[in-house]
């Protein structure tokens, strides 16, 4: 067991002090429910300044939103109950999918609006004349809870967020590291690398909302931006090194030789990922290091000619993408020394077409039937309370649409429904011990906050922890709103225990209603997600225009990102994820493909064409049958004969001649050659297509024939 550290401690009793303050402040105003500013402050405490800011600020424009509502939709539509139930339905319904549409901080504002309205609403049914002062009273309570917490926060020796985020990136070094290190030694499966590999997207997905927190934590705009770039390139050190793997195994497997000079060069590849980071200062030198690789890696450079040959096309495809990498870990090196020391100006290395892509893939389908599930079960949960005529019913259908917002985002939402049902029942309990046996004997608020220390504070510091946050957040806010703190005691046992009951009956038909409309969990989310990559993979095939292919590859990348997170670890080659990686591979080396389409002439043109069909096609029947299928045997002969068709084209040589030989004869050309550069491009993209294609094949000697006269003709 780890026990709670200081830090813990000391959020524990800020968080406290904070609930307190706001508890007797409320009293003092003579707030209709101070309990609501207590409860308020555990909501949006945060261990660290910037996200308690971010959250506070949310929060409070979101109840501001939400009470808004309640106040201009109960008038018209009270008269009409079950109308009015579809109303408030909708309204949730439509804020939660705007939340859950944005992964930032801000997707706040959105939640609260969508489950604030029905908090204020619904129990306003019976007086509806009352919802204006209800409104305006629960959004003054709440209010009041946010100031104590954020003034708190940042007065008593405030936790910045920058070295969390650090912290977390210093973790995804060393997975980057590991990962690096298995790779470049020719090993791509294992369950330790498949878990690595895990953990290398999830603390990318995660940074994703931490940055968003940042720009409240006081962090230099110049840092922000730095730390936004560092989190794209860590994104994708992923599928550079999965694009890297294949050719290495290639090359380093079987029995054919090895190429001279490139595991040394490897070697000194993975020293230099180990090497520690050095803080940015003035006068820092540049990584003298990564030049001298680069250089390494331009000597090692096959010749035009030797590209004929598969061995040449597989060595130069490898030397190229290490390059990649070695510009993407010099960023990331340069750009995490830059934002812990604070200083230093960054020139990114890695410069490609694929960098800069804003766009971010949202499963549309998943999200409605989510939001759907949610309006549903406030429908039919209104319904239940209308027609059992049940006076407190109001909270049980409050209680079932806060749970069902929560959790919407989830794949398999029912476990943690339960666990708030079970936190909830737990608050119940503790609540009536102090309601009716503790506060009877307190007379004044010192004792008051005495009685409340021990209870709240061991609470409190278990709420920075990611497996307690949830179960802990909770005790500490439904407590501190079902004792319902008052300025004169006045406790009721039978009222007490009707109100509590009807949240556990909400509750509880959350958890039916969320376990009997969504129990798919991660396998649906998982094959959705796939079979979208295969319709990105068609679309860069084919020949429909695509409006911004760095968008095109963000969000492709960004899915990828989603997808790796929920599959499981393992140790084979042929996995779901190392195959995910390849997709995203052949939909890159397609969109390569299509953009030096145009330079091309003659036979291999129409080679490439061949190519794009075939790859088309078969995405197209992966779709059609809901399962990837197997490559068509014949794509591998196309791809072969767009090789020979390219190199003879980048050599200048005659249609139809072999490649290699004709590279070796002296004899006239019947066409200027192909630009060094361009000839490279298309051979990596084609290279990258068989080996991804045909992984089960990387290791075999396979060099491309051309084709004969006849077949050209």
């Amino acid at each position: 067991m780890v026990y709670p550290s200081l830090r813990d401690w000391l959020f524990s009793v800020k968080t406290f002090a904070a609930a307190m303050l706001a508890l007797y402040l409320g009293l003092a105003f003579q707030l209709p429910r101070p309990y609501w500013a207590m409860a308020t402050v555990y909501i949006v405490s945060n261990p660290f300044v910037g996200a308690t800011r971010s959250k506070a600020l949310y929060r409070a424009l979101g109840t501001a939103l939400g009470a808004s509502a309640a106040i201009f939709l109960v008038p018209p539509f009270v008269e009409s109950p079950y109308l009015f139930s579809v109303v408030v339905a909708l309204w949730t319904g439509t804020l939660l999918y705007l939340a859950i549409s944005d992964r930032t901080a801000r997707s706040y504002v959105f939640l609260l609006a969508g489950y604030t309205m029905p908090l204020i609403a619904l129990p306003a049914v019976f007086n509806p004349a009352s919802v204006f002062d209800l409104g305006i009273t629960r959004t003054e309570e709440i209010l009041l809870g946010i100031v104590c917490a954020s003034v708190v926060g940042g007065v008593v020796f405030p936790n910045r967020l920058a070295p969390a985020i650090i912290e977390r990136t210093d973790g995804w070094f060393r997975d980057a590291v590991f990962y690096a290190s298995e790779t470049l030694s020719g090993r791509i499966a294992g369950a330790a690398i498949s878990a690595s590999r895990q953990r290398l997207a999830a603390t990318a997905n995660g940074l994703e909302l931490l940055l968003s927190q940042l720009a409240y934590d006081n962090t230099r705009p110049d840092i922000l931006t730095n730390a936004h770039a560092l989190r794209g390139r860590m994104e994708l050190l992923l599928p550079i090194m999965s694009s890297l793997a294949d050719p290495l195994v290639a090359l380093l497997g079987g029995q054919r030789e090895r190429p001279a000079g490139l595991e040394p060069l490897l070697a000194e590849v993975v020293k230099w990922f180990n090497t520690p980071l050095r803080p940015a200062s003035e006068g820092t030198p540049p990584d003298l290091e990564a030049d001298r690789l680069r250089a390494r890696i331009a000597a090692l450079e096959p010749t035009p000619a030797a590209l004929a040959g598969w061995d040449g096309a597989l060595l130069s495809n490898a030397l190229w993408r290490l390059k990649q990498l070695v510009d993407l870990w010099q960023d990331c090196r340069a750009l995490r020394s830059i934002i812990t020391g604070a200083d230093g100006v960054w020139e990114p290395r890695f410069r490609h077409w694929r960098v800069g892509g804003t766009e971010r893939y949202f499963d549309r389908g998943i999200m409605l039937f989510s939001t759907g599930s949610a309006v549903g079960a406030i429908v039919l949960a209104c319904a239940l309370w209308i027609s059992s005529g049940w006076n407190d019913g109001a909270g049980a259908v409050t209680l079932a649409a806060i749970a069902c917002c929560f959790f919407a985002a989830l794949d398999e939402p029912a476990p943690q429904v339960f666990k708030f049902f079970t936190s909830t029942a737990a608050s119940v309990a503790l609540a009536g011990l102090y309601l009716f046996v503790v506060l009877p004997n307190v007379h004044d608020f010192p004792m008051l906050v005495i009685l409340f220390a021990g209870p709240f504070i061991l609470v409190g510091t278990l709420i920075p922890r990611p497996q307690f946050n949830l179960a802990t957040m909770l005790v500490a806010v439904n407590t501190a709103t079902f004792i319902s703190i008052q300025d004169a005691y006045d406790a009721d046992f039978f009222v007490f225990l009707n109100s509590n009951l009807a949240g556990l009956a909400g509750l509880l038909y959350a958890y039916l209603w969320t376990r009997a409309t969504r129990p798919f969990g991660a396998e649906l989310a998982a094959a959705r997600l796939l079979r979208a990559s295969w319709a990105d993979v068609v679309l860069s095939a084919s020949k429909n225009p695509i409006e911004d292919q760095r968008n095109l590859a963000a969000r492709m990348l960004d899915r990828l990102m989603q997808l790796i997170p929920r599959l499981a670890a393992t140790d084979d080659s042929f996995h779901p994820s190392i195959e995910s990686f390849r997709d995203l591979r052949i939909a890159f080396n397609a969109i390569d493909l299509r953009r030096l389409r145009p330079k091309l002439s003659g036979d291999a043109t129409a080679a490439i064409d061949g190519v794009l069909d075939g790859i088309r096609a078969h995405f197209e029947s992966c779709l059609a049958r809901r399962g990837r299928q197997p490559v068509p045997d014949n794509l591998m002969s196309i791809i072969d004969t767009a090789l020979a068709r390219v190199t003879a084209l980048g050599l200048g040589l005659p249609d139809g001649a072999n490649a290699a030989a004709a590279a070796a004869s002296t004899g006239p050309t019947n066409r200027p050659a192909l630009p060094a550069r361009q000839l490279r491009d298309a051979l990596h993209a084609l290279v990258g297509l068989r080996l991804s294609l045909f992984p089960a094949t990387i290791a075999a000697a396979a060099p491309p024939a051309a084709p004969q006269q006849e077949s050209a003709s």
